[in-house]
């Protein structure tokens, strides 16, 4: 016998910014706000630049979010903040961060994946927005 019952093991996050590069940079804060509860103490020592190919703004969001939690799940190093740019057919991040220090950071949740489940970026008038689900 068995018995089929709903579960939530996602999460949505909605990103706002005044253009793409902003919002980019937001929807990165907002993974690391995710990875570890008090962002406020990652240290912005150490820089490192991720260069993403591709021309569709959803999957350069995807392959942008992606490439930071594998940055975190394979040398645990946190991204506090970033500095994007766009050129055609790729986006380059200049990303400032550090290794994970248990002794200031809080985990957060354990972020198994970025989905493409509602993967969403979108210009509305003077805004730029966009939204995904991560898996939990």
């Amino acid at each position: 016998m068995f018995e089929l019952f709903g579960h939530t093991a996602d999460l949505g996050v909605r990103v706002t910014g005044a253009s793409r590069e902003e919002l980019f940079a937001e929807a990165a804060r907002g993974l690391a706000t995710l990875l570890v509860a008090n962002l406020e103490t990652v240290r912005p020592v150490e820089t490192r630049t991720l260069r993403i190919a591709g021309e569709q703004d959803d999957y350069l969001l995807l392959d942008w979010l992606q490439e930071l939690l594998y940055l975190f799940e394979t040398e645990h190093w946190l991204c506090r903040e970033s500095q994007i740019r766009f050129a055609p057919g790729e986006m380059t991040a200049e990303c400032r961060g550090e290794p994970l220090d248990e002794q200031r950071h809080c985990l957060g949740y354990e972020v198994k994946a970025i989905t493409y489940h509602q993967l969403a970026v979108r210009q509305v008038r003077d805004l730029w927005k966009a939204e995904f689900i991560v898996d939990i």
